[in-house]
């Protein structure tokens, strides 16, 4: 079976890379293999996309002590969290370690459980590690409860300058046939505020699946999440986004911002300045 949607399909043919993401379509599994297991048990946070009871693809930082997101079989995985999305929701998981440039992606059912939810696997797959910032972990700050969520419409002008300065975010995309959420990264500026509510990014070349270019094509829903890696503060967006190209293939996304929700000191983690990965283009590129 086919593990791409007739969106990444369509992407795929147009950037010429059909033939390529045919061959590596056999890693995208339903399984979750032992060393799949064992990367998850280590890891303090995990991303998850989904659609919210009203529509809106929200992308939401879960963090515990190692062990809070563990397969529980060899084709589920249990989070020690509460389930921010509806009971059977399509969710998209990624779990992303800063300290090995190491990450997986998970994408299935959800459902809650007495733990916090479990998520019915449809596909697993890892990632190489482009465009992933390197970072050390910190000694998480227990003492520091999350601040009350900051709502608003457009980004403000001090969410604005956290946008530039990031080097790192996560979307999460929506499509009939599931959920996904994925990684952003490149040098800081490499996310252009082109106004108080529309952002724009390069799409750098990847992996050759385009999941997330794919689910844009079929449903322009989408939701975006930076992190203050120093601070644990937390920016969501939810809106809109479509894909543009350009002249040599170069692909612009373009995300129109619907809500935001900032969350002062959302994540306990705290984690070192980045060691940018040296296949970040240069901006002007």
């Amino acid at each position: 079976m086919d593990p791409y949607n007739q969106g990444s399909l369509a992407v795929q043919e147009r950037a010429g890379v059909r033939h390529l993401a045919a061959h590596i379509a056999p890693s995208i599994t339903p399984g979750i293999r032992p060393i799949a297991a064992a990367f998850l048990e280590l890891q303090p946070m995990l991303v998850l996309g989904a659609a919210d009871a009203e529509g809106q693809v929200w992308s939401t930082l879960l963090t515990g002590a190692p062990g809070f997101v563990r397969a529980t079989g060899p084709h589920t995985i249990s989070v020690a969290a509460p389930l921010p999305a509806p009971d059977g929701a399509p969710v998209g998981t990624i779990a992303l370690d800063p300290r090995t440039r190491r990450r997986m992606r998970l994408n299935g059912i959800a459902r809650p459980s007495a733990r916090g939810f479990t998520v019915e696997a449809e596909q697993v797959f890892s990632n190489c590690p482009k465009y992933l910032q390197k970072r050390e972990l910190y000694a998480p700050e227990a003492t520091t409860p999350p601040g009350a969520p900051h709502n608003g419409t457009a980004l403000t002008p001090d969410q604005e300058r956290f946008v530039r300065a990031a080097d790192t975010f996560f979307i999460a995309t929506v499509a009939p046939d599931g959920a996904d959420a994925s990684h952003r990264g490149g040098n800081p500026g490499f996310v252009r505020v082109d106004s108080p509510s529309e952002l724009s990014w390069r799409d750098y070349p990847g992996n050759a699946m385009f999941l997330t270019l794919g689910n844009l094509e079929a449903d322009g829903r989408a939701g975006l999440l930076f992190l203050d890696w120093h601070t644990g503060t937390t920016l969501q967006l939810t809106g809109r986004a479509h894909t543009t190209y350009g002249p040599g293939g170069v692909r612009t996304a373009r995300f129109r911002i619907e809500r935001t929700v900032e969350t002062p000191t959302a994540s306990p983690l705290r984690w070192s300045r980045p060691e940018f990965s040296p296949a970040n283009p240069p901006l002007d590129s």
